[in-house]
């Protein structure tokens, strides 16, 4: 009995690595967890535009929604550079049809006026030039 066992924790120490393997496999490392950085920063204002003109093209609605305050900027370093981002989005006056939306002004009529609290994940990877939005979930406010 005492000479399998140096055989059975090879054996438990092999399926384990496996098993861990397997349960991440897939899902980035992550290098550096979400930090507070300043909203001005270069690569969260791209994800900024990003994350608007993604919500802009996949809503129903016929007018356009713009960044009314940036509530939180975070970056996270995985396999690429993730920004949580946490704001405050309004409708604007411009129908979807102009294209125009960064000098749009908000709506004042008090009946078309739309608020919403909107947290959007982006994963930026500037050195290909790709922008990918892992999470967008928006609530009325």
């Amino acid at each position: 009995m005492a000479r399998h066992c140096p055989n059975l924790l090879l054996l438990v120490a092999t399926v384990a690595l496996v098993f861990t393997g397997v349960y991440a496999w897939g899902l980035p490392k992550v290098v550096r967890k979400f930090e507070d950085i300043p909203e001005t920063y270069v690569y969260v204002q791209q994800a900024l535009w990003f994350a608007m003109k993604e919500y802009n093209r996949a809503s129903k609605d016929k007018y356009t929604f713009k960044i009314v305050k940036v509530l939180k900027s975070q970056e996270q370093v995985t396999d690429s550079l993730d920004y949580f981002l946490e704001v405050k989005i309004a409708r604007t006056m411009c129908k979807k049809i102009s294209g125009e939306n960064e000098n749009c002004l908000l709506q004042q009529d008090p009946k078309m006026q739309k608020v919403f609290l909107c947290t959007f994940i982006v994963a930026s990877k500037p050195w290909k030039f790709e922008l990918t939005m892992l999470k967008k979930q928006c609530k009325d406010v």
